[in-house]
Protein backbone atom coordinates (compact mmCIF):
# COMPACT_ATOMS: atom_id res chain seq x y z
CA UNK A 1 0.00 0.00 0.00
CA UNK A 2 1.84 3.23 -1.32
CA UNK A 3 2.00 6.05 1.89
CA UNK A 4 2.46 9.59 1.28
CA UNK A 5 2.28 12.27 3.81
CA UNK A 6 0.00 14.93 3.98
CA UNK A 7 2.76 18.06 4.32
CA UNK A 8 6.44 18.09 5.04
CA UNK A 9 5.61 19.38 8.48
CA UNK A 10 5.48 15.34 9.50
CA UNK A 11 9.25 14.53 7.74
CA UNK A 12 10.77 17.78 9.83
CA UNK A 13 9.15 16.17 12.61
CA UNK A 14 10.55 12.18 12.55
CA UNK A 15 13.72 14.34 11.47
CA UNK A 16 13.75 15.95 14.77
CA UNK A 17 13.55 12.65 17.00
CA UNK A 18 16.82 10.90 18.46
CA UNK A 19 17.87 8.63 15.62
CA UNK A 20 16.94 5.06 17.97
CA UNK A 21 13.54 6.70 17.76
CA UNK A 22 13.60 7.34 14.04
CA UNK A 23 14.76 3.76 13.18
CA UNK A 24 11.16 2.52 15.12
CA UNK A 25 8.97 5.15 13.33
CA UNK A 26 10.55 4.05 9.90
CA UNK A 27 10.04 0.32 10.97
CA UNK A 28 6.35 0.67 11.88
CA UNK A 29 5.76 2.85 8.70
CA UNK A 30 7.32 -0.07 6.41
CA UNK A 31 5.11 -2.69 8.69
CA UNK A 32 1.69 -0.55 7.78
CA UNK A 33 2.84 -0.33 3.90
CA UNK A 34 3.16 -4.06 4.12
CA UNK A 35 -0.25 -4.87 5.95
CA UNK A 36 -2.30 -1.66 5.13
CA UNK A 37 -6.04 -1.84 6.87
CA UNK A 38 -4.95 -5.06 8.40
CA UNK A 39 -1.84 -3.29 10.89
CA UNK A 40 -3.37 -4.02 14.22
CA UNK A 41 -2.37 -3.25 18.37
CA UNK A 42 0.19 -2.61 19.26
CA UNK A 43 1.44 -0.76 16.07
CA UNK A 44 -1.79 0.32 15.34
CA UNK A 45 -5.48 1.94 16.90
CA UNK A 46 -8.99 2.67 15.17
CA UNK A 47 -9.22 5.58 16.58
CA UNK A 48 -12.49 6.46 15.16
CA UNK A 49 -13.92 5.70 11.31
CA UNK A 50 -11.17 5.69 8.80
CA UNK A 51 -8.74 7.65 11.75
CA UNK A 52 -5.98 5.52 13.04
CA UNK A 53 -2.77 6.31 15.37
CA UNK A 54 0.68 4.62 14.47
CA UNK A 55 2.10 3.48 17.80
CA UNK A 56 5.86 3.86 18.99
CA UNK A 57 7.05 3.05 21.85
CA UNK A 58 10.07 3.29 23.33
CA UNK A 59 11.95 6.32 25.02
CA UNK A 60 10.07 8.44 23.11
CA UNK A 61 6.13 7.84 23.04
CA UNK A 62 5.47 8.45 19.40
CA UNK A 63 1.91 8.82 17.75
CA UNK A 64 1.34 9.47 14.17
CA UNK A 65 -2.42 9.60 12.72
CA UNK A 66 -3.34 8.92 9.58
CA UNK A 67 -5.98 7.36 6.94
CA UNK A 68 -6.62 5.96 4.10
CA UNK A 69 -7.67 8.23 1.12
CA UNK A 70 -7.88 6.77 -2.38
CA UNK A 71 -6.64 3.53 -2.17
CA UNK A 72 -3.10 5.07 -0.07
CA UNK A 73 -2.28 5.73 3.61
CA UNK A 74 -2.00 9.18 4.41
CA UNK A 75 0.15 10.47 7.20
CA UNK A 76 -1.22 13.22 8.66
CA UNK A 77 0.23 14.55 12.10
CA UNK A 78 3.13 13.53 14.69
CA UNK A 79 3.68 14.22 18.40
CA UNK A 80 5.54 13.18 20.87
CA UNK A 81 3.08 11.86 23.85
CA UNK A 82 4.25 12.92 27.23
CA UNK A 83 1.16 12.02 28.88
CA UNK A 84 -1.31 8.90 29.46
CA UNK A 85 -4.33 10.40 27.46
CA UNK A 86 -3.67 12.02 24.15
CA UNK A 87 -4.03 15.68 23.85
CA UNK A 88 -7.45 16.81 22.20
CA UNK A 89 -5.59 19.39 20.41
CA UNK A 90 -3.16 16.79 18.48
CA UNK A 91 -6.28 15.05 17.86
CA UNK A 92 -7.87 18.28 16.40
CA UNK A 93 -5.61 19.12 14.15
CA UNK A 94 -4.87 15.57 12.80
CA UNK A 95 -8.61 15.74 11.84
CA UNK A 96 -8.51 19.46 10.33
CA UNK A 97 -5.91 17.95 8.04
CA UNK A 98 -8.05 15.10 6.96
CA UNK A 99 -10.77 17.20 6.18
CA UNK A 100 -8.85 18.78 3.61
CA UNK A 101 -7.62 15.79 2.34
CA UNK A 102 -11.52 15.93 0.40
Amino acid sequence: MQIKTFDNSLGEFIGSLEKSTIAKVLRVIDLLEQFGRDLQMPHSKRIKKNFFELRIRGQQEIRIFYTFHQSQVVLLHGFIKKSQKTPRKEIELALQKMAELD
